[in-house]
């Protein structure tokens, strides 16, 4: 069964658009699947195949020859060297379109594993004839198989898409969160440990190795689990490191690579040169919480619900959430999410920034929320618009606490 997924719009006009997409993620988030399924009939090779791989790696002219286009290109990230030979192509396209008075029409689709590094390497390779997307697991919208909007703060826009909303309660909710959100395990539910064993195998092995020194993979493996234990904190390099038995360096070179492969991501503080007193340590987030349960040994989701660890794991949803319905539309959330906190432990749990304004949110999974917009009138310090607050909990409607601040159920974000 395919699930419909929220991106497929941006693919398609990129199509029209663009000569070459690039399609980045995480293991398992689903790229292969929705490039095949939106572009059936295109020819595809993956470089998971030895021989292809080979031959890309020692003469990428003949390995693009030997293909027609347009051509679907899977684990790009295994020769990236590749993308010179596709520049190339693009450009003898184009060029010969120019002379003929055509237009050069879709070529390539290439997806990968690795974020960071491919993404660096598509924006200076390829610039200006790539279409570069993020791909992430799926989202609440998507499980629900309805209709997504970018996620927007703004009191005004959620009461106008109130109607939507399918309420969930409480367990319904960390049973989400205890499944998380890839595809295959979401769809097909196949065994939990045999399941998320071999992603963390096949990500050691294929995307860490190649990294890291293949010796200390055990040793990453560890951090992975540490790190999980830790999602919704303030990172601490050294702490996390001698959790581990590695120095601060080297932790802060590990979650690089976790950062880098989709697996996590980092939420800064928001400051300026007037908030000398805010925290400077970025928090960590998981992006898919069903991995981040299972590195945790969390083995139902009742236990987890009522755990010390359930408001960090309903904090990560709710984060992961947002970050999910901006990249389905196509946006980056750099420049767009934060979070603060000052040396008096003041603390609002992410500020969405949008045209120059600051839309404060609150995270509070339904017990002790009568004060949880205590600390948004802190936030005047920036000589900024700050907008109608929002508490995002568990409850089912949309209802202000007061003037300043809703409460918003989590199943509001997306849609």
């Amino acid at each position: 069964m395919y699930y419909h997924r929220q991106l497929e719009p941006t693919l398609r006009k990129a199509a029209e658009e663009f000569a070459c997409i690039t399609l980045y993620g995480a293991r398992q988030t689903g790229k292969s699947t929705m490039v095949r399924t939106l572009f059936d009939g295109i020819e595809y090779v993956t470089l998971d195949q030895s021989r292809e791989r080979l031959l890309a790696s020692e003469d990428p002219e003949l390995f693009l020859q030997s293909h027609a286009v347009p051509l679907v290109i899977d684990e790009i990230q295994k020769v990236p060297e590749l993308m010179e030979a596709v520049k190339i192509r693009i450009d003898e396209a184009k060029l010969n379109s120019v002379r003929t008075g055509g237009k050069t029409g879709l070529m390539y689709i290439l997806t990968a594993s690795n974020t960071h590094e491919i993404r660096e390497k598509a924006s200076e390779t390829l610039a200006g004839r790539t279409a570069i997307i993020e791909v992430t697991s799926l989202s609440e919208s998507e499980k629900r198989q309805v209709e997504g909007n970018d996620f927007f703060p703004d009191i005004n826009v959620l009461m106008n898409r109130k109607g939507k909303l399918a309420a969930k309660n409480r367990f319904e909710v960390f049973t989400e969160i205890y499944k998380g959100g890839m595809p295959e395990y979401w769809i097909n539910e196949p065994d939990r440990n045999t399941f998320f064993e071999s992603y963390i195998s096949t990500y050691l092995e294929k995307d860490v190795s190649r990294l890291i020194n293949v010796g200390r993979l055990n040793d990453f493996r560890k951090f992975m689990m540490i790190a999980a234990l830790r999602t919704a904190q303030q990172l601490d390099y050294t702490e996390i490191g001698n959790a581990v038995g590695i120095d601060s360096r080297t932790a802060k070179s590990w979650i690089s690579v976790l950062e880098s492969s989709g697996i996590i991501m980092l939420l800064h503080p928001y400051a300026t040169n007037l908030s000398k007193r805010i925290i400077k340590s970025p928090k960590l987030y998981f992006l898919d919480t069903g991995l981040c349960t299972y590195l945790c040994g969390w083995s139902d989701p009742r236990i987890l619900e009522a755990s010390p660890m359930a408001g960090a794991f309903f904090e990560t949803y709710v984060v992961s959430e947002i970050v999910k319905s901006i990249r389905n539309s196509g946006k980056r959330i750099e420049y767009t999410l934060y979070y603060y906190r000052d040396r008096d432990q003041k603390e609002v749990d992410i500020l969405y920034i949008r045209d120059q304004t600051i839309y404060p949110i609150e995270v509070k999974k339904g017990i002790g929320r009568d004060k949880a917009d205590k600390n948004f009138r802190i936030l005047e310090q920036y000589r900024m618009p700050v907008s109608t607050g929002l508490i995002i909990d568990t409850g089912d409607s949309v209802f202000p606490l007061n003037r300043d601040a809703y409460y918003c159920p989590v199943g509001m974000i997306g849609l």
